[in-house]
């Protein structure tokens, strides 16, 4: 499936030299290739051949009915953006433009993208969390089918043994994972690597402190890092969380060196194929008792690129949108992916239907967009960030002089 945490991206400055010399200057075109006009064609990253198939048969189900068929170009999902750039200079574009949500804002600033409402998509009843993934600049040019977050994953059983419930606040989390770290088990494992996956992981933390991805040195996000000095400078940790992605944190955990974590819904498959750990998933605790967790959200959105030599292929790519994106196929797509549906209707059924995951239907409600404050000076920030937090961990800085740099670092990336 797509990374839950976005995907390895064109260097900003290199994005915006490709779009200064392609005619995505001059706004995205669609397919103008000869294209079959009944025909919706769509640029994605459904390589593997099982998602590739299940993407397909929500496709046809959706388009038989409208007299059309669809087509995926499917390339590994770090090289969509590169790969919708020489498609745009050549006018063959297609006309669905699946994006990671991080992705999206350095699109849309080229003002290739159309609005939604403008093709026909019905943007209500969605979560807000969902509809910031899909907007840039206060308009909602891509919309979402299923959406991911972080929790705490936890081992039941060593938790039970031990005496202990999932910590709900900081202070708890400390003391359960001093508690439960014993042996060649760390009591809590997440990934501190200096990329995407860390960051993601570390929004948690320093969201719900207050921190501000648009202010790093605003004075509230060194909690957050102090948390994580903490816990791997008394061994609840392992120091290796710098390395570890979050594949590598799944691994810890269910190999038993790990009696909690943190990590995504992408983990389910894996963790319900073994029998070696019993497991159970938990909101992310918060600084504060009685203070809502603040993770980031992650998925892909579908965007229609202009096309205005042939409109009718927009409105096209519009009703599949709307039909890809109704409850029904919202709910059975989520599940199929162990994601959490966009539509609030369809997030309250899964919850519903899939009671060991509702913690995932819940955090997804108060979850943010990595790019909803800062748009496309998100790469500069994520990176200063992991700067921050790697620093932090390997003991060359204090919280207060990560933060400091890292702010000094995006004012000068932007």
């Amino acid at each position: 499936m797509p990374s839950p945490t976005g995907r390895p991206r064109i260097p900003l400055p290199a994005l915006a030299a490709a779009l200064a010399t392609s005619t995505l200057a001059l706004g995205l075109t669609g397919c103008a290739a000869e294209p079959d006009p009944g025909t919706v064609t769509v640029l994605n990253s459904a390589t593997d051949t099982a998602e590739h198939g299940a993407n397909q048969r929500f496709f046809d189900r959706c388009a038989e009915p409208l007299g059309l068929k669809v087509e995926q170009i499917s390339v590994p999902a770090d090289q969509i953006a590169s790969k919708a750039l020489r498609m745009a200079s050549s006018d063959s574009l297609t006309d669905i433009l699946e994006l990671d949500g991080s992705e999206l804002p350095q699109f849309a600033q080229t003002e290739g993208l159309r609005p939604l409402d403008e093709v026909g998509v019905d943007t209500s009843g969605f979560s807000a969390s969902a509809t910031s993934l899909g907007s840039y600049d206060g308009t909602q040019y891509g919309i979402a089918r299923s959406v991911n977050s972080l929790a705490l994953i936890y081992n039941t059983a060593l938790l039970k043994k031990a005496g202990i419930a999932p910590p709900t606040t900081w202070d708890e989390l400390r003391t359960a994972a001093k508690q439960l770290t014993a042996g060649d088990t760390y009591g809590m494992a997440f990934s501190a690597s200096p990329n995407a996956d860390g960051v993601y992981q570390f929004l948690p933390f320093f969201w719900s402190a207050g921190g501000d991805e648009a202010k790093l040195d605003n004075g509230k996000g060194e909690a957050a890092l102090q948390l994580w000095k903490d816990l791997v400078a008394d061994g609840s940790a392992s120091k290796s969380v710098v390395n570890w992605n979050q594949q590598d944190v799944n691994d810890q955990f269910v190999a038993g060196r790990a009696a909690m974590m943190i990590n995504g819904p992408w983990q389910v498959p894996v963790l319900s194929a073994q029998k070696n750990v019993d497991w159970a998933v938990a909101s992310i605790p918060v600084p504060e008792a009685g203070k809502a967790a603040v993770p980031p959200i992650g998925g892909t959105v579908m965007a229609v690129p202009k096309n205005d030599e042939d409109p009718a292929r927009e409105k096209n790519a519009g009703k599949l949108l709307n039909c890809l994106n109704s409850e029904k196929n919202q709910l059975q797509w989520g599940e199929s992916v162990n994601n959490v549906p966009t539509r609030s209707a369809a997030a309250e059924a899964y919850a519903q239907q899939n009671p060991k995951l509702a913690a995932f239907a819940d955090l997804v409600t108060t979850a943010r967009s990595r790019t909803a404050k800062v748009g496309t000076g998100w790469p500069v920030v994520g990176d200063a960030l992991a700067g921050a937090f790697q620093s932090v961990l390997t003991g060359r800085t204090s919280p207060e002089q990560a933060l400091q740099r890292a702010q000094q670092q995006a004012s000068a990336g932007k």
